[in-house]
């Protein structure tokens, strides 16, 4: 598999960059990032890029795909809401649109979030919930909804959110509020794998799909 990667810098975006780079099954992983990544594995190619609404300049990452695992994001609590949605909503759809015109009925998947809600009297959940629909109805995509992603936290999370990090792994016991960051990868490997589409997962089907991957 040949496959584009959003966030990598992230929490969840790391951990799913390690589970691809470490899957037998896949040959290539582009990542595109606002600054060079720290891996030097032979199957990873780094395009650096700032615009995150106008991808002309590194289409090239874009062909002859598999997947793109579209893991970028950002806390509500740490930028505006017009800043948010534009990183939630706007950078998705411009990927999703210039990935749709480059690799055609590849798989995409978008990291969502558990709560995700288009009546949601929070901001952030109906933001995602748009950008779900509109995700699922462009490219056919499977959004995916995890409640704790147990990966090494990004360094903009506050650093509450830190100290705290480690204590939320009592989840680990419970399906549906607990995944790896690499099983997290794994299951959208899989996913593509078998030709899931315009699915919403929820964090217990993530688990479950991760279990099922062989490679």
């Amino acid at each position: 598999m040949k496959i584009l990667l959003f966030g990598a810098t992230g929490s969840a975006g790391g951990g799913v960059l390690d589970a691809c780079l470490a899957a037998s099954i896949v040959e290539e992983v582009r990542a595109i990032t606002r600054r060079p990544l720290m891996h030097t594995s032979s199957k990873l190619r780094t395009f650096v890029h700032k615009d995150f609404v106008n991808y002309a300049t590194v289409e090239e990452a874009f062909r002859g795909l598999d997947a793109c695992l579209f893991c970028l994001g950002v806390s509500a609590t740490q930028v505006s809401k017009e800043e948010y949605r534009k990183i939630t909503y706007s950078y998705t759809l411009a990927a999703a649109q210039m990935f749709k015109s480059k690799s055609p009925g590849a798989a995409f998947h978008y990291i969502s979030g558990q709560g995700t809600r288009p009546d949601s009297r929070m901001f952030w959940s109906r933001v995602k919930a748009q950008t779900e629909h509109d995700l699922m109805e462009l490219v056919d995509a499977d959004c995916w909804r995890p409640a704790f992603i147990d990966a090494p936290p990004s360094p903009s999370l506050p650093r509450i959110y830190k100290a705290f990090f480690p204590l939320l792994r009592v989840f680990k016991p419970f399906p549906s509020l607990y995944v790896s960051g690499s099983d997290l990868g794994r299951a959208m490997l899989q996913a593509t794998r078998e030709n899931l589409r315009k699915r919403i997962i929820e964090n217990k089907e993530i688990r479950q799909i991760a279990a099922r991957a062989n490679f």
